[in-house]
């Protein structure tokens, strides 16, 4: 027979269940619909989205910029790389089991891929500051909520940089206009950059 304290451990946990399954559903379905774009396509509105944040004081100002490998067909910005990589300290995150550090970027040379796959510098941990954070995702709304690839690296990660500005991207229907599922431990972008809008 199960305790008072108990039943209300339960009940407690009842809605984190429901929300992570309800996130669950709209990732798949959404993931899917990402992995079914054209190289053309993925292109075409990375270029976008990386002439929105060119744009923005945040990223001009930015000295060290934390930005990602891209897969599965998530938006690329690596033409920002590219482009400002002497001019900028640019870092990718480093999972480990469960948590994820930053490195700084060195070439590709020092890319190597790491235990879930993808590419990651094989530099030394960076100990600076991080002045913008540039953060893929599967779901994003009009409040700068996200769901990302399901590991909560990024969450885990923001948790211990509370103040550092979070730009999220995304393909046009990845962003929904109702309010998407999250929990008080998922962290809010700034802003979220489409190849037709910025929202925040």
């Amino acid at each position: 027979m199960l305790f008072d304290s108990q039943i209300h451990d339960i009940k407690s946990w009842l809605p984190w269940v429901r929300i992570r399954r309800e996130q669950a559903a709209l990732r798949a379905i959404v993931e899917q619909r990402r992995r079914m774009l054209s190289p053309e396509e993925v292109a075409a509105d990375s270029a976008r989205i990386c002439e929105q944040i060119e744009q923005m004081s945040s990223f001009r100002d930015a000295q060290s910029v934390l930005i990602y490998y891209p897969v599965h067909n998530e938006v690329d910005l690596r033409p920002l790389l590219a482009k400002y990589q002497d001019q900028k300290t640019f870092l990718f995150p480093v999972t480990h089991r469960y948590s994820m550090e930053v490195r700084p970027y060195d070439g590709e040379d020092m890319m190597h891929k790491g235990r879930l796959g993808v590419p990651e510098p094989q530099t030394q941990t960076w100990k600076g500051a991080i002045d913008l954070m540039l953060v893929p995702g599967v779901v994003f709304d009009h409040h700068c909520h996200r769901i990302g690839r399901g590991g909560g690296y990024y969450d885990k990660f923001l948790r211990k940089h509370p103040g550092v500005k979070k730009i999220g991207v995304c393909y046009a229907f990845q962003l929904k206009k109702h309010d998407i599922p999250h929990l008080f431990r998922d962290h809010n972008m700034n802003r979220v950059v489409t190849p037709q809008q910025t929202i925040g």
